[in-house]
C-alpha cells in the first residue's frame, strides 16, 4: 500500500524487458516516491521482476496479474488497487509482429492491435474517469519510432503504433482540459530478449504463399540491414527506463518523447516534404541500392556510438 506522499504507478507488461526495468527503477527510487504496481498477464513469469526489485519487492513494488487483451482483467486488476487511485499509468505491454504481409494470417494482425492499440484503449478508459474527477493523472504510453515512420516489413506492428499514435494525439487535447497528462514514449531498436528471439525464429521461418524474390529481399537485405541498425544504434531497456522517468518527473511533460537523438533525421524526412516521397525514397535506396554502402556506415556509427554516448543521448532533455 502506498504511503502518504508517494504516488501510485501502475505498469503493463512488467515480466521483462523495458517493463521489468521501469518498474524496478521507479521502486529503487532513492528518494522513495513511488508505490510500483508492476502487472504481467502471467504471474508464474515474475521470477526475473523479483529477484531484479530485491529488496523493494514488497516494499515499494507489488505484483497484480493483467491481461490487457481482457476487459474483465482489466477491471479486475484497477478494482484491486485502492480507492481506484493511480497517479501514473503506464502503458508497455506489446507484442511485435515481422515479416512479408502475404505470410500474415488476419487473425495474427488482430491479436497485434488487440495488445498494442486496443489494450491501450481499455486501460486509459478503466483509469481515465478517477483521473478526470480528481483533476490529476500523467498516462505514459510505450510507443516506438515506428508510430512516427514506417518500416519495410514491420507493417502491421508499425500500423499498430500508428494507431496508438493518433488516438493518444487526439485523447491529449481532451485531457489537458483535467489537468491530466499524455506522454509518449518512443524508442527506436531495443536490445531484449524478445527482439532477439524474434529475429533469430524469423530467419529460419518459411513463408509460404510469399514469392522467392520477397523472401529473398527479406532474410538477405532486409534482416542483415535490422542487425546491423540493431548493433550501432540499440539501446538498452535501462536506458528506456531511465527516460521515461525523466518524463513522469518533469514539470511539464513533452506529448512526444524519442529516446534516441540519433532517430531524430530519420523522423524528420517524412515531416520535410509533405507528399512523403523524400522519406519512402530514402528508406528504399538505403535498402535496395546502398545496402553495402550502409554496412559500413552502420559498422562506422556502432565504433562512434559507445554504450556511454547512446546513454548521453537519452531524451526528452
Amino acid at each position: 500500500m502506498a504511503n502518504g506522499g508517494q504516488k501510485v504507478v501502475l505498469i503493463t507488461g512488467c515480466s521483462s524487458g523495458i517493463g521489468l526495468r521501469i518498474a524496478v527503477t521507479l521502486a529503487k527510487d532513492e528518494k522513495k516516491r513511488y508505490h510500483v504496481i508492476a502487472t504481467m498477464r502471467d504471474l508464474k513469469k515474475k521470477d526475473k521482476l523479483v529477484e531484479a526489485a530485491g529488496e523493494a519487492y514488497g516494499k515499494t513494488l507489488m505484483l497484480l496479474p493483467l491481461d490487457v487483451c481482457s476487459d474483465e482483467s482489466v477491471k479486475q486488476c484497477i478494482d484491486n488497487v485502492k480507492d481506484r487511485h493511480i497517479d501514473i499509468l503506464i502503458n508497455n505491454a506489446g507484442v511485435g509482429l515481422l515479416g512479408p504481409v502475404e505470410s500474415i494470417s488476419i487473425e495474427e494482425m488482430k491479436r497485434v492491435f488487440e495488445t498494442n492499440f486496443f489494450g491501450v484503449v481499455r486501460m486509459i478508459k478503466e483509469v481515465m474517469p478517477d483521473m478526470k474527477k480528481r483533476r490529476s493523472g500523467h498516462i505514459v504510453v510505450m510507443s516506438s519510432v515506428m508510430g512516427l515512420q514506417g518500416v519495410v516489413f514491420n507493417d502491421v506492428y508499425t500500423a499498430s503504433k500508428f494507431a496508438m499514435e493518433g488516438f493518444c494525439e487526439s485523447m491529449a487535447v481532451q485531457l489537458m482540459k483535467f489537468n491530466i497528462r499524455l506522454s509518449m514514449i518512443e524508442p527506436g531498436p531495443v536490445h531484449t530478449e524478445f527482439e532477439t528471439k524474434m529475429m533469430e525464429d524469423v530467419a529460419k521461418m518459411e513463408y509460404p504463399g510469399v514469392d522467392a524474390d520477397t523472401i529473398r529481399y527479406f532474410k538477405d537485405v532486409y534482416l542483415p540491414s535490422s542487425i546491423d541498425i540493431f548493433e550501432a544504434m540499440g539501446q538498452t531497456p535501462e536506458d528506456i527506463a531511465k527516460c521515461t522517468k525523466k518524463v513522469i518527473e518533469s514539470s511539464s511533460p513533452r506529448f512526444r518523447n524519442l529516446t534516441n537523438s540519433l532517430y531524430t533525421p530519420i523522423v524528420a524526412l517524412k515531416y520535410a516534404d509533405e507528399t512523403g516521397g523524400l522519406s519512402v525514397n530514402t528508406f528504399y535506396n538505403l535498402l535496395f541500392n546502398f545496402g553495402p554502402l550502409m554496412h559500413i556506415t552502420m559498422s562506422i556509427l556502432k565504433c562512434l556510438t559507445c554504450s556511454c554516448l547512446r546513454r548521453r543521448t537519452i531524451s526528452p532533455n
